[in-house]
């Protein structure tokens, strides 16, 4: 059967996809632009986008449930304060948190692992192509962290391990500072392989007190048995090589 013209744009405009679920965007009035708004909503048709300058008129219920809530950097702690009832009226919404700029971000990642709300980073200044994508992404329930703030997170956890090597090391040099001569003299040995029995002709000792100064060093330096305190004597010895050959 054939539809004439009016019939044809009848049946169009019901396979055409209306609004179904909403951005909500909690943000100071006049801080997202009317032009992205409408990019929004042209990419995402199902989407209608609420912006809304308050907590309690972001705790109302709207007319589609909301899928993605994007909080300005200005209003997270306010929002973050009312989390739970932002998530009991919207238990379904992801949210983000609103940066003006993708390279200078005042929100870290430590921020975002302590939030009760925040699950993701969202900033404004990007090719409006690329900032799209990400919207999609969020809309899809998935996360986003701006490369720039998981290359400082890891800078951070590159420095944290160092000053904690430093430390050891520093606590082992101490250590091993507390030996007596002969105890030092011993472990040299000990370091190279030599038993008990040599270790005593070679210093004009017993055995049994080879045994004595070897329980005091183990004692002394914290570790378990004669291998151990080995390796940490040649650990120390290479390191020190190694700071004066540079």
């Amino acid at each position: 059967m054939l539809l004439d013209g009016n019939e044809h744009d009848a049946a169009g405009a019901s396979r055409r996809v209306g609004p179904q679920r909403v951005i909500l965007i909690l943000a100071n009035s006049g801080s997202i632009s009317p032009s992205l708004i409408d990019a929004l909503e042209r990419e995402f048709p199902w989407i209608r986008v609420e912006q809304v300058d308050t907590i309690d008129t972001a705790c109302a219920v709207f007319s589609y449930p909301v899928a993605l809530i994007l909080v300005d950097r200005a209003l997270m702690r306010k929002a973050e304060a009312e989390a739970s009832e932002l998530m009991r009226m919207h238990p379904h919404a992801l949210t983000a948190v609103i940066e003006p700029y993708d390279k200078v971000l005042v929100t870290s990642i430590s921020d975002v692992v302590r939030s009760p709300l925040i699950r993701s980073v969202l900033p404004m200044d990007l090719r409006l192509d690329v900032w799209l994508s990400i919207m999609r992404l969020l809309l899809c329930g998935a996360e986003y962290l701006p490369p720039a703030l998981i290359h400082e997170a890891k800078l951070r956890d590159q420095k944290a391990h160092a000053y904690s090597d430093n430390g050891t090391a520093r606590t082992a040099n101490v250590n091993m500072a507390s030996l007596t001569t002969r105890e030092s003299q011993i472990l040299g040995m000990v370091s190279h392989g030599l038993q008990n029995k040599l270790i005593a002709a070679e210093c004009g000792l017993s055995e049994h007190t080879v045994k004595i100064h070897l329980h005091h060093i183990i004692r002394k330096l914290g570790v378990h048995n004669r291998t151990e305190a080995a390796a940490r004597f040649r650990n120390l010895h290479d390191g020190s090589r190694a700071m004066n050959e540079n």
